[in-house]
């Protein structure tokens, strides 16, 4: 049977579309592969938590991550699989997201009879401090951060929204602004009370309740970087020697092509000088 020029058109069509379907299957049997690795290596649950963005692979439209409930559901089900007695290394890379979300795995992980650790190979935001917490252990690469957990009502933080109010007379002020402020106040309260309810394990209570109001009261902006030097004089369990493991998991979850960074991705030895 003969084809017409269609015909080899549908084909091809066909043939680019599932293209990157059999990549990404082929990207996540490597991240598995990875996976199952560092859990030989280290004797533990290994669970990721990373928002990157990424491309839908038929549109390659890219897609924004963010921590929310459907990441919660899987995380408490993967924390139900794992024995008492099994460690669990979390690991997290993430801007942040529900506060509810997060609560409720870092709440999860607080109540995990063995050691949990999370690991953060760039970052953990917000949301992801607050999951940070929970931890027996903070393992960091040495430029990766943390952030504050004061929490934000639509654009704005919480605090800002509170200085108003102290600030001007409330005569001044239109309802709108007030009704926020209410919001915020109780949102800077329950984010404060969390992190209190989690650190309190860990350590003295007059100490969570010190690290929990430094971290929720919006002396910083909520993209202040905390790293490894300020999180230890906080008095946070922390560590700066991250597995090389991990960084080659986070190879496998590639940004989209567009991107203005370039380099040769190889290692270079000290005695050779690049061409």
């Amino acid at each position: 049977m003969q084809l017409d020029f269609l015909s080899y058109f549908w084909v091809i069509l066909i043939v680019i579309s599932l293209l990157p379907m059999l990549k990404q299957r082929k990207v996540n049997t490597s991240r598995i592969a990875l996976i199952q690795s560092l859990e030989n290596e280290r004797n533990s649950r290994v669970i990721s938590l990373i928002h990157r963005q990424e491309s839908i692979s038929f549109l390659g439209i890219p897609v924004r991550k963010f921590i929310d409930l459907e990441d919660s559901e899987q995380i408490l089900r993967a924390v139900r699989l794992t024995p008492d007695n099994m460690p669990i290394d979390l690991i997290l890379h993430t801007p942040g997201g529900l506060v509810l979300a997060a609560e409720q795995i870092a709440r999860a992980l607080k109540r995990h009879p063995a050691k949990v650790t999370v690991i953060i190979p760039h970052y953990a935001m917000s949301g992801g401090t607050l999951i940070a917490l929970a931890a027996d252990e903070i393992i960091l690469d040495e430029n990766a951060v943390l952030g504050p957990i004061d929490p934000q009502i639509g654009q704005f933080p919480a605090s800002s929204i509170l200085r108003v109010l102290r600030e001007k007379s409330i005569e001044d002020v239109d309802d709108q602004t007030i009704m926020w402020a209410d919001i915020a106040e109780k949102a800077i309260r329950q984010v404060h009370d969390t992190a209190v309810e989690i650190l309190k394990s860990r350590i003295s209570a007059d100490q969570a309740q010190e690290l929990a109001t430094i971290l929720s009261d919006g002396r910083w902006t909520h993209d202040h970087a905390l790293i490894c030097s300020t999180l230890t004089e906080l008095g946070l369990p922390v560590s700066c020697k991250l597995p090389n493991t991990v960084h080659k998991l986070m190879e496998l979850y590639p940004q989209p092509s567009r991107h203005s960074v370039e380099y040769v991705p190889v290692p270079y030895r000290k005695d050779i000088k690049p061409r």
